[in-house]
């Protein structure tokens, strides 16, 4: 574990205000701010974790049952302590008291402490529309030992989950003991997760004088008029695919990519065109449409205190897009758009409603519909795999689609070479070269988001000349632009190289900083200046501190593994990628590179003895089969 412990002890600390502010709890704020609090104290931020004595559990366990594939689990409630009785598929049963709660609706779920300090979501849920029981992934073969099953490191509370359903959040995991510590100041998604600790407020309502650094009320972060870019990235800080570089929750006002990596429009999270594939919570899906282009911000539409819509079906819409417009966006043409003949739809059906034709709907968890939040025009005619017209005209055809919509909009704008086409074309090995990539990767028209997507994909067309090419993306205005653009770097002149990447290592962003230091791993440190040696050891800590804080994480420790493998550190590299397989044993990739380490670090014998640990697992894997071979065994 000295690998290990190297990264932990590698904490760069976040500059503190000169007076931190304290959290005091939502109770706290609703005897000034009650209408705020009545909104908020129903909404699904109010109720993202509740406790059982809260009443909010709305599942039958007054003695139910649920079987699934070899599975079992009955539901009791006695002497106000709820229960499951879980059997597992290899025989043992295990009765579980309820922890917690979590969420309200369209599906409930339900929180075990199976060790202290370590809560796991179970993976049989209430679906309260038609109250019963179900499973979240009934096509899943999953027995005890592996990994997601509801017991794994994926389905962990204190590591997955509980950031986002928590105010004042710390996870606080111990890796050498491989337990949590995890404390929050309030759980459930509290006034203090957006408003940022409040105790200066209370003391400035008082009469005190604030500390330094707080706006005007007292607040870490101020919500209001001018405000909606930093809005936007509050919310995102939850609704979003990302890696967090922290411990827990970022203090309100923390720009998103100084706590936060954002997952690029990469596959099996989005489709080729961008639109919504796996999970992926709005944000980026949101920053590739011309609503965020032009300024619109979630409290646009979105009541901020009750989390609902500002206006019920397509009035959401047309408070911008009808005949009055909106002056707040000038650029929005004034006409009506909630008329057949615009949407071509009976009035009144589900066709007729914006959401149906501009934010396809996917389902998650197995009952929850979530929304495109990309805005974008249909588009059957690229042929990409999706599109809305036939999610809901299912007895049709793409080709079909476009013909209808061509006949509705003959000189439509909307049909030009779009993004998509050349992200399918790369993503399936068919690109011919890499000079579509390289034009949107650095097309200024283009959303930030997909311009990263662009040179993300170019990664495997690395040459000194795509390195030329993109170095203009390590200057872009969009910090996921210059992070992404950093790997492209790597064929070019070693000269060019430390050139280009220095000034990120100085970036005002750590997200930006950590992609720059991780290219200069393979850079040889006697070609480095020693204020640039100091810069790339200041930005390799800041990676290092972000690993660290996410050693409960299978996927880290491959990383770390490929770190100590760069450092021929065979040792270390031995002791992380054992550390993937006692987190998740179904780690395929982790054991092949356990055995080759095995027999390197101590001989023959060692190797087969893990190899031979390995097969029983995944009894079938090509790759141990080989080592298998090879070895001998």
């Amino acid at each position: 574990m000295k690998f290990l412990t190297l990264c932990v002890g590698l904490f760069v600390p976040v500059a503190a205000f000169s007076q931190s502010p304290a959290y005091v709890g939502s109770d706290q704020c609703a005897d000034c701010h009650k209408d705020e609090a009545a909104a908020w104290s129903n909404s699904h931020h109010a109720l993202a974790w509740t406790e059982v004595k809260d009443g909010a559990v709305v599942a039958d366990f007054d003695g139910t049952r649920f079987d699934h594939d070899g599975m079992s689990v009955e539901f009791t409630d006695t002497e106000d302590a709820l229960s499951a009785k879980v059997t597992e598929k290899d025989g043992v049963t295990t009765e579980y008291g309820v922890h917690s709660v979590v969420g309200i609706e369209p599906l409930q779920q339900y929180l075990f402490e199976t060790e202290p300090g370590r809560l796991q979501s179970f993976d049989v849920v209430w679906d309260t529309e038609n109250k019963q029981w179900f499973h979240l992934y009934p096509d899943q073969d999953l027995p005890p030992d592996d990994g997601l099953h509801w017991t794994g490191p994926y389905k962990n509370w204190n590591a997955r989950c509980a950031e986002c359903h928590a105010t004042g959040f710390e996870k606080q995991y111990n890796a050498e003991t491989r337990t949590y510590d995890s404390i929050q100041a309030e759980i459930g998604v509290g006034c203090e997760s957006c408003h940022g600790p409040g105790s200066a407020h209370i003391e400035w309502v008082g009469g005190q004088s604030l500390p330094q650094g707080l706006g005007d009320t007292g607040f870490l972060m101020d919500w209001g008029k001018g405000q909606t870019e930093a809005e936007i990235q509050q919310c995102a800080g939850c609704h979003s695919r990302r890696e967090a570089h922290g411990d827990g929750n970022p203090l309100p006002g923390t720009p998103y990519h100084d706590a936060y990596n954002l997952a690029v429009l990469r596959p099996g999270l989005y489709h080729p065109d961008g639109q919504i594939s796996d999970e992926v919570y709005v944000y980026g899906s949101f920053l590739q449409s011309k609503m965020y282009d032009r300024g619109v911000g979630c409290m646009d539409c979105h009541e901020p205190h009750s989390a609902s819509l500002r206006a019920d079906g397509n009035g959401v819409c047309t408070q911008c897009h009808s005949p009055a417009a909106n002056p707040k966006f000038p650029t929005l043409a004034a006409k009506e758009y909630d008329v057949p003949e615009h949407h071509n739809h009976p009035e009144n059906s589900e066709g007729a409603q914006c959401k149906s034709c501009h934010m396809i709907e996917r389902v998650y968890m197995g009952v929850d519909g979530r929304r495109d939040h990309s805005f974008r025009v249909p588009r059957p005619d690229l042929g990409l795999g999706q599109d809305a017209c036939t999610d809901c005209h299912s007895d049709q055809d793409q080709t079909w689609a476009a013909q209808q919509i061509e006949g509705w909009f003959p000189d439509s704008a909307h049909r030009e070479p779009h993004f998509g086409s050349a992200f399918q074309a790369a993503t399936l090995g068919r690109a011919d070269g890499p000079d579509e990539l390289l034009d949107i990767a650095t097309d200024p028209n283009q959303p930030g988001i997909v311009r990263a997507t662009a040179a993300y994909l170019l990664q495997p067309y690395g040459s000194a000349d795509v390195a030329a090419r993109t170095a203009e993306l390590l200057a872009d205005e969009d910090a996921l632009v210059r992070a992404t653009a950093a790997p492209l770097q790597r064929q070019a002149s070693l000269p060019d190289q430390i050139q280009r990447l220095e000034p990120l290592l100085s970036d005002p962003l750590r997200n930006v900083r950590i992609s720059a230091a991780k290219e200069f791993l393979n850079i040889p440190p006697q070609a480095l200046t020693a204020e640039q040696q100091q810069l790339s050891g200041q930005g390799m800590s800041e990676w290092q501190s972000a690993i660290s804080n996410r050693l409960d994480f299978p996927e880290t420790h491959l990383v770390l593994g490929g770190m100590a493998l760069t450092f021929r550190n065979a040792p270390a590299a031995e002791r992380a990628f054992q550390e993937v397989v006692t987190l998740d044993p179904q780690r395929a990739e982790a054991w092949p590179m356990l055995v080759q380490l095995a027999q390197i670090n101590r001989g023959p014998q060692a190797a087969r003895d893990v190899l031979e640990q390995g097969l029983e697992i995944i009894p079938e894997d090509p790759n141990l089969l080989q080592l298998k071979q090879q070895l001998g065994r």
